[in-house]
């Protein structure tokens, strides 16, 4: 989707001119903060049914079906927050490189040509041989560079490098939204065509249902009031049939906004064939959510704010420059590159704050405050990520239990109705009797669709909580792309 950019690679030429000029680096050098978490995260113990694996990135492939495979990769391709984080990251990775540039002289081309006259009343009179009209032409190379003695350019680059990962790890975030959103809404759809179809099947139950009733009323077996019964439910049916069309429109308009495509049409399906995917192994360590990209962002982050300091404080010592220009001069254009026009410039150039009313300090002191908000920012990024991990591992648990239970409770009615249609037709009970065993299998059979449904969408949301899955990449991963030592 985007040119690769490798932050190690590009800033080797800057970090060797850095040693190379052997100045020091005032501020305080990056120092990861202890985050006080468990040593493990719990583990959805309930779930024996299911193996525990590792999670690829790609974690939306586990549910096995194409259909949710296309639409994430079509998000991911076209999403339109996606779309704007990677134009965030392509602008942090052109600061960097402007950033970079500052450890090298800026070299320009200056060309001029002039023509004045000198007044005929002056203090000093004029010899005749002196013209009173002058020509002039130059041309000429210069440069000007500052000598990074105290680190200022150093802790900025530093910081501009902090902030291209920054936004590297914010577009994995938006990247691993999207496609949460996508799978979540994708069960949404699903879960909306399991329901139809068992609403369908029971309107089809409850319209043989009416016809009974008419054949029994006109066999004088059955009274008015049973008719009316059997036609209410008949509508209540048709009723759910309508609303569920309506959330199944809803939840395929939302794929259609999140894919980047207006058009989009899914086809039917069913929650109930998706295979449940793979719980976490026993335990699991708290320190694989430092490869979420939320919390490498903020460290990130934190990061830069640490090396904005030593720039503010490089303000309060002397700043050196170099300057050059290499050029000739002369009065006629055919003489500007002859021998003897040739000019040429060194200089050396020292400033150093004397007084200005307290203004570097309150810098330094807004760019520790900056820090400080970074710091908590990152300590309340990896708590709230420990809670999401152990919210996501609760609702794997409980919903499995509560599947189970809701299994039982399918059979359970089902029976039931079958009975109370037996007995009505043998004419040991009325009809009232198969209104509500009909209700209530008709509840009992919505509501397992739902819990599967809420025990998909947590080990959609434990995969989000654990930043793609439990793999324990994220060492190797932070090392290829930042190169920095921990």
């Amino acid at each position: 989707m985007m040119r690769a950019f490798d932050v190690s690679r590009r800033y080797v030429p800057a970090a060797a001119l850095a040693v190379l000029l052997t100045g020091c680096a005032v501020g305080p050098d990056y120092q990861r903060p202890e985050a006080v978490l468990p040593g493990e995260v719990a583990v959805a113990t309930s779930q024996a049914d299911q193996p525990a694996a590792a999670v690829k990135k790609d974690w939306w492939t586990l549910f096995q079906d194409a259909t949710l495979n296309e639409l994430v990769t079509q998000a991911l391709a076209y999403n339109h927050d996606l779309l704007s984080a990677v134009a965030r990251v392509e602008e942090a990775e052109g600061l960097a490189r402007e950033a970079n540039a500052t450890f090298f002289p800026q070299i320009d081309l200056n060309a001029g040509a002039s023509r004045s006259q000198v007044s005929e009343v002056t203090a000093i009179p004029l010899s005749s041989s002196t013209p009173r009209i002058r020509d002039a032409r130059s041309a000429a190379l210069k440069t000007s560079f500052e000598i990074d003695v105290w680190g200022k350019l150093r802790r900025a680059n530093e910081a501009a490098r902090a902030q291209v990962l920054a936004s590297r790890y914010a577009r994995d975030t938006v990247e691993l939204s999207v496609a949460g959103l996508v799978t979540s809404g994708y069960l949404s759809l699903r879960a909306a065509d399991a329901s139809l179809a068992l609403t369908q099947n029971t309107f089809e139950v409850r319209a043989k249902s009416l016809e009974i009733v008419k054949s029994r009323l006109q066999a004088g077996s059955a009274s008015p009031i049973e008719l009316h019964q059997a036609e209410g439910s008949l509508a209540a049916a048709e009723v759910q049939l309508v609303e569920l069309r309506r959330l199944r429109a809803l939840a395929q308009n939302q794929l259609a906004l999140l894919t980047g495509k207006p058009d989009l049409r899914v086809a039917p399906g069913d929650l109930r064939q998706l295979p449940l995917p793979p719980v976490p192994p026993a335990g699991l360590p708290s320190a694989l959510l430092e490869g979420r990209p939320d919390i490498r962002q903020a460290e990130e982050s934190l990061i830069s704010a640490n090396a904005q300091i030593g720039v503010a404080k490089a303000a309060l010592f002397p700043s050196l420059s170099l300057t050059g220009s290499l050029g000739s001069e002369s009065a006629a254009l055919s003489n500007l590159f002859a021998g003897g026009a040739g000019t040429w410039s060194l200089g050396l150039a020292a400033a150093m704050p004397i007084f200005d009313a307290g203004r570097n300090a309150a810098r330094i002191d807004q760019a520790s405050a900056v820090q400080k908000q970074s710091l908590i920012a990152y300590q309340k990024a990896v708590q709230t990520a420990f809670k999401e991990v152990n919210d996501a591992l609760v609702g794997l648990r409980e919903n499995a239990e509560s599947e189970r239970s809701q299994d039982k409770r399918v059979q359970a009615a089902q029976k039931t109705l079958e009975l109370a249609q037996i007995r009505y037709e043998a004419g040991y009970s009325g009809f009232l009797d198969v209104l509500d065993a009909q209700r209530s299998a008709n509840e009992t059979l919505l509501a397992s669709v739902s819990t599967r449904q809420s025990r998909l969408n947590s080990a959609v949301d434990l995969f989000k909580a654990l930043g793609g899955g439990w793999q324990d990449r994220y060492q190797a991963e932070s090392d290829e792309n930042t190169g920095r030592k921990r």
